[in-house]
Parts: C-alpha cells; sequence; structure tokens
C-alpha cells in the first residue's frame, strides 16, 4: 500500500513566514523527511519507534480494518509526524490526501463546548442558569423512576453546567442496544429511535420530540452519554439569534482558520470526503444520519453533525494545548481552559469507559485522565480527549507537550484504531 507523507518543521516555516501551525502547503521533499526526522529525535522521539506507527498503519489498511488514514502527532508545537496512508476511497483508486475530509462525529462537542465558554467569558450566562429558560419546551420534562417504572416531576430543572458534563440525564438511542444497562434506560432508549430525535428536523421540532420522552434519570446524578450537546447548541441559537453552524464559525473556525471545518461539505471539496468499507454494519446508519450536504430548516448537530481535517483539527487542539491561544489568536482564557478540562463528575455515577476507556472522567466537553494507571492506554493525569463513533480520535496531553490526531473512517474498528494510535504514540517517546 502506498504511503504519502508530508513533513513540516518549525524553521522551515518560520523561514517562510507562516505560521508554525500552517499545514496547507504542498508535500515536501526527501530533504524535509530527514528534516522532520531530525526535529523528532530533537523532541524526544526515536524515528524507528515512529516507524512502527507507519508500517502498524499500512497493516491495518492491508487487513481491511480501514480504506485509510491521516495522522498527526506534535511536541511543542512542531510536526513530529504528519502522514497519509491507503486510500480515501473503500474501493482502492484515490491515495488518501492529508488534506482529506472526514465525519468527525462526537469530536463536534468538544468545537461546540468551546464555542458555549466563549458566550460564557461574554457574561451571555452562568454556568447554574435552568435551561427551561431559554427552552421552554423542556419545561414539561419528566424522570422515570426506575423502581416503579412510573414518571416523576424533576427534583429541579436541568442547567447549562448539566449538558456541559452530560449529566442531564438525557440519553442516545443506541443505549437500547447495550444489553447491561438498566430495561427502563433501554425502553427510553428506543423512544428516541420510534421518534426520530437525531433526524433532519428543526431545532423547534427536536426539542418538542425530546420533551414528550422522560429523563433516565434525576439531572446531576450520574454520567449518561447523550444529546446534551444537542440541546447546547439548540440554546445557543435561541441566546444569540444565529444558527448554530454560523455561531461555530465565527468564533472558532474563522478565527483558527480551520478552513476545511463545518457542518457541511461544499461541492468542490467533495471529492476530498474520505470513506469507510460498505460492510462495516454501521456505516449506513451513521452516514446516513450526517450527511455532507445540510438543508436550512434541519438543526446542527451539535452532538456529530461536523466535518474536519486532520490539520484543521490539529490547530484546534494546538489551541487547547496553548491554553486557548493559537497564532496571536485568543479563543478562551488559560483560566477557562483550565476549569474546562478539570474533572467535574467525581463523586456521580456513571463512566465514561465506554466511550474513553477506563481511567478517565469528565470535564466541560473532554473526557479527562485521573490518574497514571486504571487505564488501558498509556498517558498522564490531566491528559484530556475525545473520540468520535466514525473512527475519529485526538488527545493534548500537558505534561508530555504532545497534541495528536488520528482521522479515519471505520465505526466498527474504532477503538481499535484509537488504542493502537495511543499506543504508538507514547511507545515512541524516549525522552522527556
Amino acid at each position: 500500500m502506498k504511503r504519502i507523507r508530508v513533513a513540516y518543521t518549525l524553521v522551515a516555516l518560520t523561514l517562510s513566514g507562516l505560521s508554525a501551525y500552517d499545514l496547507s502547503l504542498p508535500a515536501y521533499g526527501a530533504d524535509d523527511q530527514k528534516s522532520m526526522s531530525g526535529a523528532a529525535i530533537k523532541l524526544g522521539f526515536s524515528a524507528e519507534r515512529l516507524q512502527r506507527l507507519s508500517t502498524g498503519l499500512d497493516r491495518k489498511i492491508a487487513e481491511k480494518a480501514w480504506p485509510g488514514s491521516v495522522t498527526l502527532i506534535a511536541r511543542d508545537g512542531r510536526l513530529v509526524h504528519f502522514e497519509a496512508h491507503g486510500t480515501l476511497d473503500q474501493a482502492g483508486k484515490t491515495p488518501m490526501p492529508t488534506n482529506a475530509i472526514f465525519r468527525i462525529m462526537s469530536m463536534t462537542k468538544p468545537v461546540v463546548t468551546v464555542t458555549a465558554m466563549a458566550l460564557w467569558e461574554q457574561g451571555l450566562f452562568n454556568l447554574d442558569d435552568p435551561v427551561d429558560k431559554l427552552l421552554p419546551e423542556l419545561k414539561v420534562l419528566k424522570v422515570v423512576d426506575p423502581k416503579s417504572g412510573e414518571t416523576v416531576p424533576l427534583v429541579r430543572s436541568i442547567t447549562i453546567y448539566d449538558l456541559l458534563r452530560h449529566v442531564s440525564g438525557f440519553t442516545y438511542a443506541f443505549a437500547a442496544q447495550d444489553p447491561s444497562r438498566p430495561e427502563h434506560v433501554k425502553t427510553i432508549a428506543k423512544e428516541y429511535t420510534k421518534v426520530g430525535i437525531q433526524t433532519n428536523i428543526t431545532p423547534e421540532e427536536f426539542l418538542n420530540r425530546l420533551a414528550a420522552i422522560p429523563l433516565i434519570q434525576q439531572p446531576n446524578t450520574a454520567f449518561e452519554y447523550g444529546v446534551s450537546t444537542d440541546v447546547l447548541g439548540v440554546l445557543l441559537e435561541r441566546m444569540t439569534g444565529k444558527r448554530l453552524d454560523r455561531l461555530v464559525k465565527e468564533i472558532v473556525l474563522d478565527p483558527l482558520r480551520m478552513q476545511d471545518s463545518g457542518f457541511e461539505v461544499p461541492a468542490s471539496k467533495l471529492t476530498r470526503l474520505a470513506d469507510a468499507y460498505d460492510a462495516d454494519r454501521m456505516k449506513s446508519g451513521l452516514w446516513s444520519a450526517v450527511e455532507p450536504t445540510r438543508t436550512d430548516k434541519a438543526y446542527s448537530k451539535a452532538s456529530n453533525g461536523m466535518f474536519s481535517t486532520a490539520s484543521d483539527y490539529f490547530r484546534f487542539a494546538q489551541m487547547l494545548m496553548n491554553e486557548g491561544e493559537l497564532d496571536g489568536v485568543r479563543i478562551l482564557s488559560p483560566k477557562t481552559i483550565r476549569f474546562m478540562t478539570s474533572d467535574h463528575i467525581q463523586g456521580l455515577g456513571g463512566s465514561t469507559a465506554s466511550v474513553a476507556g477506563p481511567g478517565y472522567g469528565f470535564g466541560l466537553g473532554f473526557a479527562v485522565r485521573r490518574q497514571a494507571g486504571m487505564a488501558v492506554v498509556p498517558g498522564n493525569p490531566g491528559d484530556f480527549n475525545w473520540p468520535g463513533i466514525a473512527g475519529t480520535s485526538f488527545t493534548v496531553d500537558p505534561k508530555d507537550r504532545i497534541v495528536a490526531v488520528m482521522m479515519v473512517q471505520a465505526p466498527s474498528n474504532r477503538i481499535q484504531a484509537r488504542h493502537f494510535f495511543k499506543d504508538m504514540l507514547y511507545s515512541s517517546i524516549v525522552r522527556d
């Protein structure tokens, strides 16, 4: 399988007058490969061990785990690895370009959360504001008593803070397929599918359908991965009078120059859209739920609706590593970033393990590592991340000063992909 490599160094970019984080240049040649390899060694990586990542990606593609990938690793803001492997299409005809566009699914959540916190910094809301203040459709919400099976009133309204931490009591439709979940949760989750919660409907239809289904638990009881961020997105639209896709563009994408990211893919860029195998049993449902062309009336799916590239998402993740700033543009205060990447669910029930793996709590938009052990992948206390169900993932490790992005389209092999990437990443580091 032919592998395409792209390499940049801080020195080359500085001499050309470009940002150290600008990855929009054409591929460099053999001399630049040597430059990046030298930079990797200086930054504490083993070039031989990074090659294991490359070889392993070729092996996964040969095994048809996914058609292709784009992977990126940086330390201290300098790239040590940026490669495209395999093909863009499942037929194997188009080599994977480094600027390929991927369905990032739940990696939309951190972007929307940062947008929300930028508005919070403007004083537009308090975290403990009740959600039904701006979304009165949700005033009728009830919650199921798991013992009696009866619906009862909420002890208190859901707050914006609850939405950000996924402790609102909302769930996802796929909880119905989890045999370990209580019966009342599976019953409620089936209702999400029955009424079409995450389909191409208006924001008002979304709220009205959601309000008719009881919560699985009282707010602030336990972490429950669900449509909380979708509710947050509609709330931000009501608060500002702007569509969410435009808000995200104005507050995050344009300032960070994430030019290939958004809630739709322009017709001129559709030839760069990466695909998964049709044989993947999860592909059909996911691809139909998140289409590259949106309708004006449909609500922007804040949970899972965005598309992006490895280099664009790197710019977003590096901004987080830099505590809210990139290339002289500040998105959030350092204090806000530290607040968001603290664990906000300690002492509550539930777990992020089904998504982030064991050993992680949850902040505002990110899984946050609690300790060095009790996890199935390497890392450090305080590293934070979030993946997407289509296969993409990213991680930011402030202690090791690492930003890493993996872009693949492999829904059924997503956990294999993210664990493999993180294992290879950390095993390539030989010096702090």
